[in-house]
């Protein structure tokens, strides 16, 4: 894989975590984790865990569907991403919401595995977008990435205010005239985006680890919401750089670092909440 050939090419000139092609890796990671971070403390609030684990795995096959057509992975993607966020807030009209997430997803898989047997070219990258492969990163892959973050992130701040009323009491958020349909399929897209541009970092297989585990450690740590989006972004951020020097280092899949960190983090939030009570006694 291009990966392997890179890390290769490190050891025989002696290239470090920090030279050459490494930077471009470290910019894209730091994007992904804090779009994510930012993000998951939502999904964590509103409950929205199927999701955040549906819509990778439903979303890697629009990849498959890209190299079939001869354009960048990126693009089918977020397109595939679309097509989620579609399905899941419309069939959310006429089934409860995990009904009409496990539906879209059934059906964005069956799709998947038809263009992966059209396309015989992008079987070597099933593996990196199941469980990450950040270390390879083009420079012409960073401002996709870029505009996508910035994208994500400013509309979470722009609707933290709607989202976080619609989260805590959608009764409440409607009578403040936030509608909770449109909430909600906002938040889709904002999720949507985020898992998208994460996907190639971190994999669809642990995507939602690196929403999860950070998010579920701030809102242990701290019951302030602007607070447990910031911690929930640090941790994220911190997550993925150990993830990716630990990755450059052993060869193991940068996924399996990032879920493990992530699991840590929480485990940490849970015993610093678990002895903040005993304290308080």
């Amino acid at each position: 894989m291009a990966c392997q050939a890179r890390r290769n090419l490190a050891a025989r000139e002696g290239l470090t975590l920090f030279s050459g092609f490494m930077v471009n890796d470290w910019i894209v990671a730091s994007m992904v984790a804090v779009a994510a971070g930012v993000t998951g403390l939502f999904v964590v609030l509103r409950g929205n865990t199927f999701a955040a684990h549906a819509l990778p795995l439903g979303t890697f096959p629009g990849a498959a569907a890209a190299a079939l057509i001869g354009v960048n992975e990126l693009w089918g993607l977020i397109a595939f991403s679309a097509f989620g966020v579609i399905g899941i807030s419309q069939l959310s009209r006429y089934q409860r919401n995990e009904v009409a997430t496990a539906l879209t997803l059934i059906t964005s898989l069956g799709l998947g595995a038809l263009f992966l047997s059209l396309s015989s070219e992008y079987s070597q990258g099933i593996y990196a977008l199941l469980f990450g492969e950040v270390l390879g990163v083009s420079s012409s892959e960073i401002a996709p990435v870029a505009t996508l973050s910035t994208l994500a992130i400013g509309l979470i701040l722009l609707l933290f205010r709607p989202l976080l009323l619609n989260s805590v009491s959608q009764d409440l958020g409607a009578a403040r005239g936030f509608s909770p349909e449109r909430i909600e399929l906002l938040f889709l897209a904002m999720l949507g985006l985020t898992t998208a541009m994460a996907l190639p970092v971190v994999g669809a297989l642990l995507v939602f680890s690196l929403m999860l585990g950070p998010a579920s450690a701030a809102r242990l740590l701290t019951d302030r919401p602007q607070r447990a989006m910031l911690l929930s972004a640090a941790i994220a951020l911190l997550s993925v750089w150990a993830a990716l020097a630990l990755s450059y280092l052993s060869n193991w899949p940068v996924g399996f670092f990032v879920g493990t960190l992530a699991a840590l983090s929480y485990g940490l939030g849970r015993g610093f909440a678990w002895g903040r009570t005993r304290l308080a006694k």
